[in-house]
């Protein structure tokens, strides 16, 4: 079954509702609505005071925002999607999402039955099993592994973000000619 957030967008009249009223409607804070507002999603009616008041219209615009939140859309596609004049901008940014969200999946795959072969591993120690250190090696980059143990395991070797793995030797290492180019 698939999780998701019901939504009730009926309103038994054409009344307008204070932003207090809407969040409350919907389970959120005030303050998201008033977000929503500053990034172009919302546009409530204002009355005496500046005081927000949203309509039958901004009620469906608060929960078509909600299903897409939901389904992993940012709130830049989100107000892309719902400002475009043009169908085609709307596909154009549901083909990139879907594409995403279809990555997003595959990955997802791997690291479960990365996570049911650990489950299923006959070695007390599935990091021990040599079906999961060849699984890991397919994982990470292959040079990674060719790199010596003293420099790859050194406490002065630091690991870098900008590439999986990456590793930076210590100084007195950087002349090693065992170590793999950057």
């Amino acid at each position: 079954m698939r999780p998701s957030m019901r939504l009730n967008v009926d309103m038994k009249s054409t009344a307008m509702m204070s932003i207090g009223q809407i969040a409350a409607h919907f389970g959120l804070a005030t303050h998201v609505l008033r977000h929503w507002e500053s990034v172009g999603l919302l546009t409530p009616g204002r009355v005496e005071g500046d005081r927000r008041r949203y309509g039958p219209d901004d009620l469906f615009r608060v929960a078509v925002i909600l299903r897409a939140k939901e389904a992993g859309f940012g709130l830049e596609d989100i107000h892309e999607m719902i400002t475009a004049r043009n169908p085609g901008t709307r596909h154009r940014v549901l083909r990139r999402h879907r594409a995403d969200l279809v990555r997003r999946i595959a990955q997802a795959q791997t690291s479960l039955e990365l996570i049911d072969g650990a489950l299923t591993c006959d070695h007390g120690d599935f990091t021990a099993c040599p079906h999961f250190q060849e699984t890991m090696k397919e994982q990470v980059r292959s040079d990674i592994f060719t790199i010596p143990y003293e420099i790859a395991y050194s406490s002065e070797t630091k690991i870098t973000s900008s590439a999986p793995f990456s590793v930076t030797a210590p100084p007195e290492a950087e002349s090693s000619p065992s170590r793999p180019e950057p």
